[in-house]
């Protein structure tokens, strides 16, 4: 047997855990991202211990500036502006990397299936199709309006719309992997269905997944605030930046730091995933050689 023969039937080179950390190491701009989604994740852990009650009132101090005791001034209603961006926080985190799991899981099983089954995938697809042709933003609002408002009303709202682009994403490179001809070797060889997706077909869609998972971590950040913005998100007695940013609205005017601050936070944390995205994305890409690639 030939080297070209050989080397057509042998798998691709697989993502690794290990050749992921040594290329953050390796990429100065890639580690400084992840460095600050760690100092936000670590913001969001330990938010008791760094802020004070994010939903206690003042009236005496409403709309007053920095002091010793709240370091960002006070809102219309006396509270601690710092406190409820740190507390806000937990929740963008905890939507973020919600949907981002949720949609990975359910979007693999179902892309997966999609792509080994022709009957189910023409079937899976044409309802992907349907819900795709609704805006994911409107959905999401229709969503949480049914639903009691709450954290896991949000990331429900705000799954279910993300779903379809991952079970689109995963089929199509289930459609080319299952061609190769190593797919070919295994399956001669008598290798079964579950065998072969778990050995071939599963870790040759961990990268673009992997890529997929932070766009739909951060845009449900977004989304989430914007859900709270419109008042169909979180209640009101959980801290959020969309809903510091709604109530700061009215005082916008007079006091723009009031919607500054939850409103840099959020756009900071959500380049940060953005931009570890594309480097990914760079990373993953097999048709790039250069160095430094997983």
């Amino acid at each position: 047997m030939s080297d070209n023969i050989i080397a057509d039937i042998r798998p691709p080179k697989r993502f690794r855990l290990g050749r992921l950390i040594t290329w953050i190491v390796r990429e100065p701009m890639t580690a400084f991202c992840v460095a600050i989604l760690l100092f936000f994740v670590l913001v969001a852990v330990f938010a008791p211990l760094l802020a004070s009650d994010p939903i206690a009132i003042n009236p005496a101090e409403r709309l007053t500036g920095p002091s010793e005791s709240a370091i960002w001034g006070r809102d219309h209603l006396g509270r601690d502006v710092f406190a409820r961006a740190v507390f806000g926080s937990r929740t963008s985190m905890l939507v973020g990397f919600s949907v981002a799991g949720l949609t990975t899981v359910f979007g693999v099983a179902i892309g997966i299936y999609a792509g080994m089954s022709r009957i189910g995938g023409a079937v899976i697809m044409r309802l992907n199709d349907a819900m795709m042709a609704i805006p994911a933003i409107l959905l999401a609002i229709a969503l949480a309006s049914l639903m009691n408002a709450g954290v896991v009303t949000v990331i429900i709202a705000i799954t279910l719309p993300e779903i379809p682009r991952m079970v689109r994403l995963v089929r199509s490179v289930v459609l080319g992997v299952r061609e190769q001809p190593y797919v070919s070797a295994a399956t001669s060889i008598g290798t079964s269905g579950l065998a072969m997706v778990w050995r071939h077909i599963l870790p040759n869609t961990l990268g673009p997944v992997l890529v997929q998972a932070t766009y739909a971590c951060a845009s449900a950040i977004i989304a989430s605030a914007v859900l709270s913005f419109l008042g169909v998100g979180t209640s009101p007695e959980i801290p959020s930046w969309g809903g510091m940013m709604a109530d700061a609205r009215s005082y916008f005017r007079i006091h723009p730091e009031l919607m500054a601050y939850p409103g840099a936070l959020l756009s900071m944390l959500v380049l940060v995933v953005n931009i570890l995205g594309d480097r990914l994305s760079d990373a993953l890409d097999p048709r790039k050689t250069r160095r430094g690639s997983l």
